[in-house]
């Protein structure tokens, strides 16, 4: 089994996701993946296993909804910053948080009726990593189980450094950057060079969409939808003053959902959710 790169969990070791899902494009991501969490995960009081969960955004709030949730993460800060999510659930409680690999999670076969992969496929860089992760989701799930996947598209740095270049950020005329994003556009591969300004994060995958697909197939997973959970939402300007408006908000989500299955664009966001099932 290899290891995960040493930058990446040194990034998430350092608090790095803590109020991610609270500001900026987050804010869309969060509220969408709930929107169809809602949507495809089987009623409570159905145990999920939340692998690769951060520090626990997304568990705190299922288990709010009555599911019983197991967190996993290699972050051992974020495993230890999960208990400040409970004084915003009063009543709820995890059945359990741990630090753990996506890869051997110690849990019995067939035990979990979801589980959510929503972060360790893209910083897991080897396809056969990424393929004996999702083994290991369908070695916990029973038979018909739901898995959630989160991936980042090929596109998304070529797309922020973009949205961003200016007085500020001079990242498209940087021969380094730009030979980065030639590569991740070809193979997927996010190598941050050493020789430039760009501090994103460190070694990773980032996924076309059909190789996601792909993947998920190899693992044994059938009924594969793939949803591009930000959109172009993610392009409006100032997202987080937008986001305090209510009027304003529902019409970026409406925006969101309109683009959310279109396979011409869906690399258009950032962050793809695919959900299947397990035969």
């Amino acid at each position: 089994m290899k290891s995960i790169d040493k930058d990446v969990l040194a990034t998430y070791n350092s608090g790095a996701e803590r109020n991610r899902l609270r500001t900026g494009i987050g804010l869309i991501e969060f509220e969408r993946s709930r929107e169809l969490l809602r949507e495809y995960l089987p009623p409570a009081p159905a145990t999920v296993y939340d692998i690769g969960g951060g520090y626990g955004e997304y568990a705190w709030w299922l288990s709010s909804l009555g599911y019983q949730v197991h967190l996993f993460d290699l972050a051992q800060t974020n495993i230890a910053m999960s208990t400040e999510l409970s004084a915003e659930y009063p009543g709820c409680q995890l059945k359990a948080a741990e630090v753990a690999d996506a890869r051997n999670i110690d849990r019995p076969s067939g035990s979990a009726d979801a589980v959510l992969c929503m972060g360790p496929l893209y910083h897991i860089a080897q396809r056969e990593e990424r393929l004996a992760a999702l083994n290991e989701c369908a070695r916990l799930l029973r038979p018909g189980g739901v898995l959630c996947v989160a991936a980042i598209t090929r596109y998304a740095t070529l797309l922020w450094a973009t949205t961003v270049f200016g007085a500020a950020n001079r990242l498209l005329e940087e021969d380094a950057f730009m030979q980065m994003v030639e590569t991740e556009l070809r193979t997927g591969e996010h190598v941050r060079p050493a020789d430039s300004a760009y501090r994103g994060i460190g070694r990773s995958h980032f996924h076309a969409p059909d190789e996601l697909k792909g993947e998920l197939s190899d693992a044994g997973f059938k009924d594969i939808k793939l949803h591009g959970v930000v959109g172009c939402g993610w392009l409006a300007p100032n997202l987080d003053a937008l986001w305090q408006d209510d009027k304003a908000r529902a019409a970026i989500m409406r925006a969101v959902r309109l683009l959310d299955g279109e396979t011409d664009v869906i690399g258009l966001s950032t962050h793809l959710l695919a959900i299947c099932q397990k035969h």
